[in-house]
């Protein structure tokens, strides 16, 4: 489709060049979820990129939303809500294991948010049947994560949701701790987190969740990826911001603690 190629020639362009543009012409900006996901696919295959893992969201309360912040990103012509799942691409090139240091060149805005991630011990390969719930969490593995976000665009306050979804809703990187494999016993929706930054606790609660069941994503994400490719083993998914997105500045240390959990921790380069 002409419409996904120019749009994910201009993506792809972007990240080769470490440059920000500012939206995507009106020839080649999608339209809905299905266009967006496309286009991600096609900004893997001109980068020749595996794909690592994936960011998801699935629909929240309104009660979460306006708690948390709206999935959706909206403007003054179009409004857009979460009504179906939607997944993110994360590429392999850009996971990283804690703690590390990332160019500040290469996610120059600097933002991170706190997360709970998951990653799939076996494949889940496409079928009829849905996956139960029980079926996948006997096949994952649970991880404190920092979710890097740096877009393509230059003002993604400005940009539609489809937009924001074909840039992967901003993904720059991902950044995990140590596995946890009995996760089952933790009330995941209710464990403490704090967000501290050079030394200072700047994010300190309980909880935060959008939807309350970061798990729930996983099984939504699953869902989606039955009915096309499946997921692989080895594959991770972070589920939502715990902490709220912040911004940081070249040389800020920041660290995520999950209590029960544990710490993922990433600092960005001067």
């Amino acid at each position: 489709m002409a419409i996904v190629d120019e749009a994910a020639s201009l993506i792809a362009a972007a990240r080769q060049k470490q440059v920000r543009i500012a939206r995507l012409p009106i020839t080649c900006r999608p339209r809905s979820v299905t266009e967006a996901h496309a286009i991600q696919d096609a900004v893997a295959n001109k980068l020749g990129a595996a794909i690592g893992g994936y960011k998801a969201t699935a629909p929240a309360s309104d009660q979460a939303r306006n708690q948390n912040g709206a999935y959706a990103t909206a403007t003054a012509d179009e409004s857009w809500s979460i009504t179906e799942g939607v997944r993110a691409l994360i590429f392999d090139t850009t996971i990283y294991a804690s703690p590390c240091t990332i160019p500040s060149k290469e996610m120059p805005q600097c933002g991170v948010e706190g997360e709970i991630a998951f990653r799939f011990l076996c494949d889940l390969p496409p079928r009829a049947a849905p996956y139960a719930r029980e079926e996948i969490a006997a096949v994952t593995d649970a991880y404190p994560a920092i979710e890097v976000v740096s877009s393509r665009f230059a003002s993604p306050e400005k940009i539609t949701f489809p937009e924001s979804l074909a840039d992967c809703v901003s993904n720059g990187g991902f950044v995990f701790g140590s596995k946890r494999a009995d996760w089952q016993r933790l009330h995941l929706a209710e464990l403490k987190v704090t967000l501290i930054v050079n030394g200072e606790a700047i994010v300190d609660q309980t909880g935060g969740h959008p939807t309350g069941d970061p798990f729930g994503i996983v099984v939504a994400l699953v869902e989606m990826m039955r009915t096309t490719t499946g997921v692989s083993a080895g594959q991770f998914v972070t589920c939502g911001s715990v902490t709220g997105l912040r911004y940081f500045k070249p040389g800020d240390v920041c660290e995520v603690r999950f209590e029960e959990l544990g710490t993922a921790q990433l600092s960005f380069s001067p």
